[in-house]
């Protein structure tokens, strides 16, 4: 019997429930159990302007290493780990570094020549190849086994309402840029369909109620369970979304004193948990295995006020190693990102793999980057690449691991093999010399 999507949707509908009850139940363990195993799923975050490369590397290599400052959040999850220290981001052509470090970040190919000028160097226009969630994405959708509602689910926190390579940084094909949803009700009406009417609150939920119901009768102890977390999430979520629309002091405010500074709203930090919640969510519920989850932009002026930090991202990333206040705030930020990636992980991690054995985390590979190695070099060289989890995908965790000068296109096949896809070059292929690079 065929499992994939199509005909799980055709299961449920013959237990009569509506369309609108569908997305509550085409990932319950039950039914993902009838695929089998080797399941395997992508998230790739991103996060700006470079790292503070001595509080970022482990000094020692293998397995007996010690996590810096930046990194320590992550410390319940060292034997989940992976850091790769070396990868280059050897793309040249057009375009500045902050341009070519985003939006070549996942495509491993050049820039198109445009119009659009950064810093002191030529301008260019959107990238000139399918970025590798795109890629993985297709791969994944045009198998039953593997077909998935989405396909993939671009996440965003802070990113500012503009499109230029500074923002972008997965792309559908050549000068195709997708844009991420930053917007957690946009999210939500993205999954589940929209809020009838939030201000008397007649919730998503309320028009598949009777259906959920009906079907809760004849489903086992372990769906009924998920089917239930799956209902409080939606609720919360809506609750929240609700609270915030009615709390003016949360609504975006107006940089009317710098133009060139981008006031981030003081509830990121609960949009960037609403955003990871709904991501584990979906997946959970197999609505999509391949996401990205993007903090910000290149060049990114962020004020992160929840951190007591008042100046520009960005611009703090330029200052020099010498001005010990700049380093000590770009720590705090860097801290901050490493920290949401460890929410994300343990949210993975205390998710048990629906309608099979360990945990979400052991079959999802999550890969943390950033466009540049050091913000006020804007070197593309050494570009912080943390990965986490991804047993089923068989990388060797638990290590600090330093390579020689490496392209990222190489990390992108070892990613995309890792993932079943049997890529041989991607991008570039002058970059793809020496194949996959060995993480197992």
């Amino acid at each position: 019997m065929k499992t994939d999507l199509t005909n799980r949707r055709q299961f449920l509908k013959h237990l009569g429930v509506s369309s609108a009850a569908l997305p509550f139940l085409t990932g319950l363990p039950g039914l993902q159990a009838a695929q089998g195993a080797g399941k395997k799923r992508l998230i790739i975050m991103f996060s700006p302007n470079g790292t503070i490369p001595w509080e970022f590397w482990p000094d020692q290599e293998g397995s007996d290493f010690q996590l810096k400052r930046i990194l320590k959040p992550l410390e319940p999850f060292r034997d989940q780990m992976l850091s790769v220290r070396g990868i280059n981001n050897k793309i040249g052509g057009d375009g500045d570094r902050h341009m070519r470090g985003m939006s070549c970040l996942l495509t491993g190919k050049e820039l198109f020549p445009g119009n659009i000028q950064g810093g002191s160097d030529t301008p260019a226009g959107w990238a000139s190849g399918i970025s590798i969630d795109q890629e993985l994405k297709n791969f994944l959708q045009g198998r039953d086994d593997t077909r998935t509602r989405f396909g993939s689910l671009e996440f965003g926190v802070a990113v500012p309402n503009r499109a230029d390579p500074w923002t972008r940084m997965s792309y559908s094909g050549p000068n195709k840029p997708v844009a991420p949803i930053d917007d957690p009700e946009q999210m939500l009406t993205k999954l589940y369909g929209q809020m009838k009417d939030k201000e008397s609150f007649v919730s998503i939920l309320d028009d598949v109620r009777e259906d959920l119901s009906r079907v809760s009768k004849n489903l086992g102890k372990e769906d009924l369970a998920r089917l239930e977390e799956h209902m409080t999430l939606v609720r919360e979520m809506e609750v929240e979304l609700q609270r915030d629309d009615s709390d003016k002091e949360l609504n975006h405010p107006v940089p009317d004193i710098d133009p060139d500074i981008e006031l981030v709203n003081d509830n990121t930090p609960k949009i960037s948990r609403m955003q990871i919640d709904l991501l584990v969510n979906s997946m959970a519920n197999d609505m999509t295995r391949v996401a990205t989850l993007q903090f910000m932009r290149s060049v990114g002026q962020a004020r992160m006020n929840w951190l007591g930090i008042k100046d520009g991202h960005h611009s703090l990333s330029h200052e020099p190693d010498k001005n010990e206040g700049a380093v000590e705030n770009l720590i705090k930020i860097n801290e901050w990102f490493a920290g949401e990636l460890a929410y994300l992980t343990k949210r993975l991690a205390e998710t048990p793999e629906p309608g099979s054995d360990g945990s979400m985390l052991d079959n999802t590979l999550v890969v943390w980057l950033n466009e540049l190695g050091k913000g006020n070099s804007h070197t593309l060289d050494d570009i912080p690449f943390v990965l986490l989890g991804g047993k089923a995908h068989g990388l060797k965790t638990g290590r600090s691991m330093k390579v020689d000068k490496v392209s990222h296109n190489r990390l992108w096949l070892s990613v995309a093999q890792s993932m079943g896809h049997n890529l041989q070059t991607f991008g570039n292929e002058k970059y793809c010399q020496g194949g996959a690079l060995a993480l197992s």
